[in-house]
């Protein structure tokens, strides 16, 4: 799971849910001359916790839609339940959950402050998980890309972060640092060493540019600001990968404004919007 892959409209959904979650604690129903069940609102109201289908219909029905829809955006691969990808199953849970709270409030004699935080926790989850395909705005990213590091590639504590098979590569080689410059080799050691391995798993500077690619084409590194969908070069419309903010991808080719980009995994891709893309 990528947690980088969040957009603001998931901030969203994830902030209703908690606001959903304190209001099942509250009272139900105000103050008023009639009593509920066992229960007297002029002393002590009940809350949603003692009306298990109020709970489950609203309350517990939206923290579980908020879970879904926040894990189907974190996940790399869209999982499906019945046939429905995790995160539409989500968005229809609260749906649900915002029309069956503004019935009840609508229906109860005295709505007490659970029910009305409830309604609008419902109505902000619902609009969150409806309106963040669409609303630009909503759609950026909650956690920024974090700034390209100025260590060389290979080194230091997370070494090869974001370059395929850059696990393997050994400090002091001069592949593996995005903006193509070579770091300093150890004793005895040269540079572009292993560079004819380097540049077929994909090396960024010294790499061959692809066949039929552009001349004047040179494979770079580069980043993208949102999560952004990868389609198989075959023209198929289901994306094949999700290319997260924060990790580095390598660009083999470009046809038009699309660019063929490579995963950590050796997969190869279009991906079709390379607007805001940050390079290496």
């Amino acid at each position: 799971m990528n947690i980088r892959s969040l957009t603001r409209g998931d901030g969203v959904v994830i902030g209703a849910a908690v606001l959903l979650f304190i209001a099942s604690f509250l009272s139900t129903y105000s103050a008023g001359d009639t009593c509920v069940g066992k229960y007297c609102p002029q002393t002590s109201g009940p809350n949603a916790w003692d009306g298990l289908a109020l709970l489950m219909s609203v309350y517990l029905a939206g923290v579980i839609a908020a879970a879904l829809i926040v894990v189907a955006r974190a996940l790399p691969q869209p999982r499906k339940f019945a046939g429905l990808e995790i995160g539409q199953v989500g968005a229809s849970l609260a749906l649900f959950a915002a029309w069956t709270s503004f019935w009840t409030i609508i229906d109860s004699r005295g709505a007490g402050a659970g029910l009305i935080l409830g309604l609008i926790a419902a109505l902000v989850l619902a609009g969150g998980a409806l309106a963040t395909p669409l609303v630009p705005a909503l759609k950026v990213a909650l956690i920024g890309a974090p700034k390209p590091q100025a260590a060389p590639y290979g080194a230091g504590p997370n070494p090869g972060y974001g370059y395929p098979g850059a696990q393997q590569q050994q400090a002091g080689q001069g592949y593996g640092y995005p903006g193509g410059q070579q770091q300093q080799p150890q004793a005895g050691q040269t540079y572009g060493q292993q560079a004819p391995a380097d540049a077929t798993a994909g090396g960024p500077a010294g790499a061959t540019p692809a066949a039929g690619g552009p001349s004047d084409f040179a494979p770079f590194w580069f980043a993208v600001p949102v999560a952004r969908p990868l389609y198989g070069e075959d023209g198929s419309p289901s994306p094949i990968a999700e290319l997260a903010p924060g990790t580095w991808y390598l660009a083999v080719e470009q046809r038009g404004q699309a660019l063929i980009a490579q995963t950590q995994d050796g997969r190869r891709g279009v991906l079709q919007d390379t607007t805001g893309i940050q390079r290496g």
